[in-house]
Formats: C-alpha cells, sequence, structure tokens
C-alpha cells in the first residue's frame, strides 16, 4: 500500500542526514531577485505548509473519492466499472475534524507549482489522502517521510545524479511528508544563499483538496516514532518548533 518504486530504489548514497536549515538565523531571508523573478513569473502565492505555490490544473473529470465509505480504494477490485452513481450520494461530516467534509467525488488529478526559498525553507510535515507525483523543475531539497510503522526515509532531490539524487518522486497517500531548501551546489550548510530554491509539480491523484489534508502534530510524531526522534524532528512541524 505504501511502495514507491522512485523511493525505494534510491542510491544508498542518497541518505542525508536531517537537518535544520540555518538561513534565519544568518539573516538570510530575502531571496535573489531571480529567485524572486523565478516566483513572480509563475504566479505564485503564499501556501500554508510554507513556501508558494501555484494551481496550474484541475481536471474537470470527476472519480469515486476513495476515502469516502464504501467506495473503492484502490485495494480490492470490488466496484471498479461503477459509473455516474456515486455522484448523486451525500457530503459526511469529517469523523475527526469538524472543519473538513467527506465528498462522494474527486476531481481526477491536480497540478502546481511549488516553490521553497530562503525567506519560506520549510514544508512543514503534513499528510494527503491522495498519491502525490513530484517532479523537480528547479534547484535542490532534501525531504522527510514518516511513514504509519514509524520508518522514516530522507533523501536529496535534485539533478547530481552521480550522487544518486532523484528528480521525480511518488509518496503515496497516508504517508506524512515535509521538505525543506539545501544549498544548491553543496551539502554543507556553510554554503547556503539567497540564491538557493526548489521548484517543483505537483501532480496529484486523486485531485487535491483540503478536505483530504492534515497536518501533523507533535503528539502524532511522538505516536509514530517516540519522544526522543519526535524532540529531534519536531522542528519539522514548523510554526514555534521551527523557531526554537
Amino acid at each position: 500500500m505504501y511502495k514507491s518504486n522512485t523511493i525505494d530504489n534510491i542510491p544508498s548514497i542518497n541518505a542525508p542526514k536531517i537537518l535544520k536549515p540555518l538561513y534565519a538565523e544568518k539573516g538570510i531571508t530575502e531571496p535573489s531577485p531571480d529567485v524572486k523573478k523565478l516566483a513572480k513569473d509563475h504566479h505564485l502565492i503564499q501556501h500554508q505548509e510554507g513556501g508558494y505555490f501555484n494551481e496550474t490544473d484541475r481536471s474537470s473529470f470527476l472519480m469515486e473519492n476513495p476515502s469516502y465509505p464504501g467506495h473503492n480504494d484502490g485495494t480490492k477490485l470490488a466496484n471498479v466499472t461503477r459509473t455516474g452513481d456515486f455522484q448523486n450520494e451525500p457530503i459526511l461530516p469529517h469523523p475527526t475534524d469538524s472543519t473538513k467534509k467527506i465528498t462522494p467525488t474527486r476531481n481526477y488529478s491536480t497540478l502546481i507549482h511549488y516553490l521553497i526559498t530562503c525567506e519560506s525553507p520549510l514544508g512543514r510535515l503534513h499528510m494527503n489522502e491522495a498519491r502525490i507525483i513530484h517532479i523537480l523543475q528547479k534547484g535542490r531539497g532534501q525531504y522527510v517521510l514518516v511513514y504509519p510503522d514509524g520508518t522514516i526515509k530522507s533523501f536529496v532531490v535534485g539533478f547530481n545524479t552521480d550522487k544518486g539524487e532523484v528528480n521525480q518522486w511518488v509518496v503515496p497517500g497516508g504517508v506524512y511528508k515535509a521538505s525543506f531548501l539545501l544549498p544548491l551546489d553543496s551539502d554543507d550548510q556553510a554554503h547556503e544563499s539567497s540564491k538557493d530554491h526548489l521548484l517543483i509539480s505537483e501532480v496529484v491523484v486523486p485531485g487535491f483538496e483540503y478536505d483530504g489534508h492534515t497536518f501533523a502534530r507533535k503528539d502524532d510524531l511522538v505516536k509514530l516514532v517516540g519522544n526522543e526522534k519526535a524532540n529531534e524532528l519536531s522542528w519539522l512541524l514548523g510554526g514555534e518548533y521551527f523557531n526554537k
């Protein structure tokens, strides 16, 4: 259920330490003119995860919401030929979050650009119900994944393939993920600069909805990885944790 060839086959040399970026501590908080232009040219706005984004496509076709009770969740063959009738099913309340709902349909897919910079170098730890295909466009960064069984995977995304860096990666639904900025041409934080950036495209299948998106809390992290590891990784939660 949580397999991903793009992640499971990452070369063993791509196994970085998980180190908090130090841009703010160094006073590097204003992106270079080229990075600012990159954000402007792509019409990006602030994202609540951190960083900046723009939704560039949302399929007009509808499919069953795999998270809707009784629908095909992709792990069984039943109802795979069902068409149309699910559109008349009622919207349901979310079982654990009163601000969300469970709709019977989802768009087939959505597509965004997403950018992190020295001004906002962290995409904070969160989970999506849907599978997300990531495609690197420019720059360099690091991802951290936390699986339901407590497994932690981290890898560098970039175009230095001789170092095992990857430029396509698929994160399964139900896995927490965070991303953060790295220096463009070095593994050493001493080389952090205002020119650093990470621009990717994300294809979400089924299409993204905030009703299927959850930010991790400290107690979620503790349950998954234990107190000691949760304290080490708490800065990935963003907000007050990142500023400690």
